[in-house]
């Protein structure tokens, strides 16, 4: 295999220890498949006293994937969805022309030392689809499948991989494995996109006998079928899939258009986004965007 192009995240501390790790997009690339946004928050125990809730802040044009592997968070959209999510489900929500949501700890954890660990990812979607009507939808952790291999379980999130297939809908080809890696093991990473990355969650890896650090995101060459070996027991995700070409991003909006961001980041200004229920909050624009 020719030598991988890793990209390192840029990390930020949001107060209280909890740092969030945003791998994409880089100035190496956008987007690998549909994904072009990649945050790995946590690990931490969080104390009563923190306050990690994300206020209600609005979307378009992309699906948001939620995956927690400690800790619980409860979304709430202007939908009038509310969903606890706890580590092992896949919720993905759908912008559309336009959705706004929260992200806040859940009322029975407040008041405890809890942990928060997970990922949260955004996909391009379609330009067809851009402006679909928003939506979302929660997948509860025992539908999805799991693949036990020798030393490794694979947990096929979204796509088809090692013979099974996740409930999750999308809207083009895409792929998501949570694999864990026994300590001394071995797996082959099946050619299952035009475009395929790896991330470290926990400990360092080597693809092919090259190694890659933690918290690094390894881009697969195409059409290869590197091995994965891990000298300590390992967590790692593996993402990809069809790319949906370049997408302007600002702030929570993404689209093809420019002149669509534009008109989101005006609607949202003058308040015209949808309300979710029982959420007063409002984050106003960036300074730097209330200009535009």
């Amino acid at each position: 295999m020719s030598v991988l192009d890793l990209i390192a995240p840029r990390a930020h501390d949001l107060g209280g220890g909890f740092t969030v790790r945003r791998v994409l997009p880089s100035l190496q690339r956008q987007a690998v498949g549909p994904f072009l946004f990649f945050d790995h928050f946590g690990p931490i125990t969080a104390q009563p006293a923190n306050d990690h809730d994300v206020r209600p802040h609005p979307h378009i044009g992309l699906a948001t994937v939620t995956y927690l592997f400690e800790g619980a968070m409860m979304h709430r959209d202007s939908l009038g969805k509310v969903q606890r999510i706890e580590p092992g489900a896949i919720n993905w929500m759908t912008a559309g022309s336009g959705i706004v949501h929260s992200e806040r700890t859940p009322d029975d954890l407040r008041a405890v030392s809890r942990r928060m660990h997970g990922l949260q990812l955004w996909t391009a979607v379609p330009a067809g689809n851009e402006e679909d009507a928003p939506h979302f939808d929660h997948t509860p952790a025992h539908a999805i499948p799991s693949v036990q291999l020798e030393g490794a379980r694979v947990r096929v999130l979204v796509g088809t991989a090692f013979g099974a297939t996740s409930p999750v809908k999308t809207l083009s080809p895409t792929m998501y494995l949570d694999i864990a890696l026994e300590a001394g093991a071995s797996l082959t990473v099946p050619d299952v996109g035009p475009e395929r990355a790896l991330y470290g969650v926990d400990e360092d890896f080597e693809l092919d006998g090259q190694p890659v650090p933690a918290f690094r995101m390894a881009v697969l060459p195409p059409g290869t079928t590197p091995v994965v070996r891990a000298a300590s027991a390992t967590r790692m995700v593996l993402i990809g899939g069809e790319p949906l070409g370049h997408r302007f991003m600002v702030w929570n909006f993404v689209s093809s258009r420019k002149e669509r961001i534009v008109q989101a980041q005006r609607d949202w200004a003058d308040q015209r986004f949808d309300k979710v229920p029982g959420e007063t909050d409002f984050i106003p624009l960036p300074p730097s965007l209330s200009r535009t």
